[in-house]
């Protein structure tokens, strides 16, 4: 599976249902008094269109589009991340805009041993980069066999490797966490469970769109995993299973979700995730949605 594989769903979805939006009063998370939750952005809308996904050649266009939408920071994927050039145009980015890099996401075949000395090298680099201009959250899809689920002896690989990459996050000031599509969190979380028994503490980054198209309620898992949740992905979602042109214009309750994140008392981060359908045409700038989308956020979860 492609690791930002879009799904063709157009069934009515329960779920979506359950999660749609009774009206627009507030939940402020931040009346708890707890640590400011930092809203970034994730570039993805803009990787979709670029050649490898990488976005290296437009940080510009995308740091000053979240500025201007008034995002905190923005979340990469890890193209840049590997070279000295574009690591130092981040920094002058940020130090432009005066918004900050988050982190970046990373997606590798974590279960195969063959690989694992690569990745590790490969995040090695990455951490020491995103290190030198203050990124902190590394979100990791962990790939997949094709066609089949890992064996026990693959998630002892998996679980060795991310062992590793843990104890390196560690010592950069990086925090990695499990991120998910819906193949991690298909089958009764098969795969997700898999990681988790052999690393009970790992933290985690759900997004949580991609939880409601596994069917599963992104608020039972946010109740469940709350002691290790570290991040997360928003993204709305239309009563017909596809994604809207930016938040606010699907049906998801994100004043229950923003409800929940203040009942376990959240303090991580979140990030915006737009992302569009194959063939979908825009209507407007993505400067806009992204600015309608942390306004609705803004307005919907005070956060």
């Amino acid at each position: 599976m492609d690791r930002r594989k879009f799904l063709r769903n157009t069934s009515l979805s329960v779920l979506a249902l359950s999660l749609s939006r009774p009206g627009k009063s507030v939940s402020f998370i931040k009346d708890a008094g707890k640590k400011k939750i930092m809203v970034g952005a994730h570039v993805w809308v803009y990787a979709s269109t670029m050649p490898g996904y990488d976005v290296s050649p437009i940080l510009g266009q995308i740091f000053s589009d979240v500025a201007y939408a008034g995002f905190d920071g923005v979340e990469t994927m890890e193209h840049p991340l590997r070279s000295a050039v574009y690591t130092k145009q981040i920094k002058e980015l940020i130090d432009q805009y005066k918004i900050k890099l988050i982190g970046s996401s990373y997606g590798a075949d974590m279960w195969n041993k063959d690989k694992k000395n690569q990745i590790y090298e490969d995040v090695d680099l990455i951490f020491t980069n995103m290190a030198s201009v203050g990124a902190r959250t590394f979100g990791i899809s962990v790939g997949e066999p094709a066609g089949r689920k890992k064996t026990e002896d693959e998630f002892d690989n998996q679980a060795e490797l991310l062992k590793k990459i843990v104890a390196l996050g560690e010592k950069k000031g990086i925090v990695p966490n499990l991120h998910n599509h819906t193949t991690e969190v298909e089958n009764n979380m098969y795969d997700l469970r898999g990681t988790l028994k052999r690393i009970p503490d790992m933290k985690l980054g759900p997004d949580l769109n991609w939880l409601l198209r596994a069917g599963i309620n992104p608020v039972d898992f946010l109740r469940e995993f709350r002691k290790q949740i570290v991040y997360m992905h928003l993204r709305d979602q239309l009563s017909n299973g596809k994604w809207p042109e930016s938040m606010g214009e699907g049906n998801v309750n994100f004043k229950e979700i923003g409800d929940v994140l203040r009942e376990i008392h959240f303090e991580g981060d979140a990030t915006i995730e737009l992302a569009h359908e194959n063939g979908f045409v825009r209507t407007r700038p993505l400067k806009e949605s992204l600015k309608m989308s942390r306004d609705f956020m803004r307005k919907t979860m005070g956060i």
